[in-house]
């Protein structure tokens, strides 16, 4: 599947003690919904730090809109970004952020703000400091005011960590309905952990390991790439040598093979499934990870 790119990045490198980013080449698909994958320390917030313009040293050359335009003022009022962290003053009050927002940009709308506010049940008394709000509602607030705007593309750094499951299913219909009124000129781009729960709502995937991405598709082309075996302890041994990651126990196998290597699995008893997003983004994390297995 081909499209149009949002953002892509050539040759983008920043160096830290101890850690580099160094990405040859990244293009998220325009009208998308984009998931970021990675384990902590992949350099996920890293790079979304240099797309959204909060770190500008770097190497390299970030683009956006189809690759024309550079990061500029009317490039950022067309992108909406939520992060980690004390995103807004802890003593603002849930009215001061609407007013601050709308002072800041110019696309806000307060009716669009206060409508999403009420659906997502954020609590807005004026008096109500952001400081006093939950880790979930303050998340919530931060979806509200982005979702306010008038934007071509969200970046949203682990929006779903802070959630309770029934938000987090929410937030896929709120990533959903968000592409489906842009009729294709929308797109999210979203780092997270909780990759199940997201699962519904991606449909490109970016698993990054060590600062670099190791891996990136659409989410059906992977689900074609790779395939989920399980098998009998008596073939784990010869399995483990084709399969591109596996877990044995005294009761079988089970694993991801890379398509290409099914026929080498032939007369084995198997039972082959199509792996879930969750499956193959933890195979390749663990095929790249420093960590021992």
């Amino acid at each position: 599947m081909e499209s149009k790119s949002v953002m892509k990045a050539v040759n983008l490198k920043k160096k830290f003690k101890g850690f580099e980013l160094s990405i040859p080449e990244l293009h998220i698909p325009k009208g998308y919904a984009t998931a970021l994958i990675g384990e902590n320390g992949a350099g996920k917030t890293t790079l979304l730090n240099l797309l959204t313009g909060i770190r500008l040293d770097y190497e390299g050359e970030i683009l956006y809109f189809d690759g024309q335009e550079k990061l500029s003022g009317s490039v950022q009022e067309r992108i909406g970004y939520t992060g980690p962290g004390s995103y807004f003053l802890p003593h603002w009050t849930v009215g001061q952020v609407e007013e601050i927002s709308e002072v800041l940009f110019d696309g806000f709308h307060r009716d669009r703000f206060q409508a999403v506010c009420e659906e997502l049940n954020i609590p807005t008394g004026v008096t109500k400091d952001v400081k006093k709000l939950s880790d979930g509602n303050r998340m919530k607030l931060m979806l509200a005011a982005v979702l306010a705007r008038d934007t071509d593309l969200l970046i949203l750094d682990e929006p779903a960590s802070p959630l309770d499951p029934l938000m987090r299913d929410k937030l896929c219909d709120i990533i959903r309905e968000y592409l489906e009124q842009g009729n294709g000129e929308r797109s999210v781009f979203f780092s997270t952990h909780n990759i199940a729960d997201m699962e519904n709502v991606t449909d490109y995937a970016v698993i990054m390991e060590n600062g670099t991405i190791v891996e990136q598709g659409f989410v059906e082309d992977l689900k074609e790439k790779y395939v989920s075996v399980k098998g009998e302890a008596a073939d784990a041994e010869r399995a483990e040598k084709i399969l591109y990651t596996m877990n044995r126990s005294a009761y079988g196998f089970e694993g991801i093979c890379l398509s290409e290597n099914m026929d080498k699995l032939a007369g084995m008893d198997i039972c082959v499934e199509t792996p879930t997003l969750f499956q193959i983004s933890v195979a390749v994390m663990k095929a790249n990870t420093s960590l021992k297995f």
